[in-house]
């Protein structure tokens, strides 16, 4: 397990080198050069194309990032023309960075985002509706905020639909326990949509399970050493009682892992999210049970892909039925049994995609509770 402790040694370490850029005033966007002078956008020339999103040290969001990096090179542009924004977690950041470059660029801007956190969509959504400029976003916004109430300029949302695989690795997990005993569940930030539909699947299993218990739940902000914290606690707090652990992501479960085996503890069952490649050999050499792959790098290129044709004019949002501005991406459990074959066709090589192919892969409208 040594690439855990190297992994939280170098987000340490990335993190560490982001601040002391940004106390200097060049982090964040400035360091990706977004705020470069630059001539105005002469008529017909190409929009910019920014990507805003947690940190790229995760590697769920570089796989975002390297996706909308593929996009922008189908383009015939080098990678470094997408415009990074990194928010590090901070909903005031991520609408701070967005709009200095709608400030910079105006209404040519097509934008990918993800908002940090639900109620940080609306602002960043009616900042990119006023300079007439374009956003896509994934993950959060909330559930009274659509598209289609912006006209063109909100082009689409894209979500996972967590509940139901979350339930399926929860059912493998109380399986795995023998259908008994306590299991802790550690989730990323609480206002999170996929932390809160993640928690809800894990709770809809347990009540098939009358034996199972769940003592802890508790935040992780999908942070490896957060994670590693919360479960130390959670050891201390609930010791032989915790049977399984379910985790929110990957990043949670390297944490988790750390925390166990600092204690002695090799063969707890875990349950984990994302199909980073670390939680995939991890499932292949049976320290994770599963994880739910959600197609990052497909996902940071179509969204940043939505944004640019819509900016171009290649397509018009609000003449696209709901199902397109609204909708689900798709999911894939990742076991034992399938690993191998998993990391072979998504991991040691991504699929080629045709990124005009915008709802190719949807796994249909965002359904909401009534």
């Amino acid at each position: 397990m040594s690439f855990i402790k190297a992994y939280i040694e170098q987000q340490t370490i990335s993190r560490r080198n982001l601040l002391l850029l940004s106390a200097y005033g060049l982090g964040g966007m400035a360091t990706m050069g977004a705020l470069r002078p630059r001539g105005a956008r002469a008529a017909g020339s190409a929009p910019p194309i920014a990507w805003s999103y947690r940190d790229r040290t995760d590697p769920y969001w570089n796989a975002i990032v390297s996706g909308g990096e593929a996009f922008v090179q189908s383009l015939g542009l080098p990678r470094s023309a997408l415009i990074n924004l990194i928010n590090e977690g901070s909903s005031e950041k991520s609408l701070a960075d967005i709009k200095a470059v709608l400030s910079r660029y105006g209404s040519g801007v097509a934008l990918a985002a993800d908002t940090n956190d639900a109620p940080n969509c609306r602002p960043v959504v009616e900042a990119v509706s006023r300079a007439g400029a374009y956003v896509s976003t994934i993950w959060n916004k909330t559930d009274d905020l659509h598209p289609w109430d912006f006209g063109d300029h909100y082009v689409s949302h894209m979500t996972w639909s967590d509940v139901g695989p979350s339930e399926q690795t929860a059912r493998l997990l109380f399986d795995a326990m023998g259908g008994k005993g306590g299991v802790v569940h550690l989730g990323g930030i609480a206002s999170n949509n996929p932390s809160i539909e993640r928690l809800a699947g894990l709770k809809n299993a347990l009540k098939a399970y009358p034996n199972v218990e769940l003592p802890g739940v508790q935040a992780a902000d999908w942070d490896t050493q957060k994670a590693n914290q919360v479960m130390s606690g959670f050891l201390t707090r609930y010791g032989d009682g915790i049977k399984g652990v379910h985790c929110a992501s990957d990043t949670i479960a390297y944490g988790v892992i750390e925390a166990l085996r600092a204690e002695g503890i090799e063969t707890m069952p875990i349950v984990s999210y994302n199909g980073n490649p670390q939680a995939v050999d991890l499932v292949i050499k049976g320290k994770i049970l599963a994880t739910v792959f959600n197609n990052p790098y497909w996902g940071g290129g179509i969204t940043a892909a939505l944004a640019y044709y819509a900016a171009t004019g290649v397509f018009r949002p609000s003449a696209e039925p709901k199902d397109h501005r609204e909708f689900y991406g798709p999911t894939v459990m990742v076991t034992a049994t399938d690993a191998r074959d998993f990391k072979s066709k998504y991991i040691d090589g991504n699929p080629t995609y045709d990124w005009k192919d915008f709802w190719g892969l949807s796994k249909g409208q965002i359904q909401y509770k009534a």
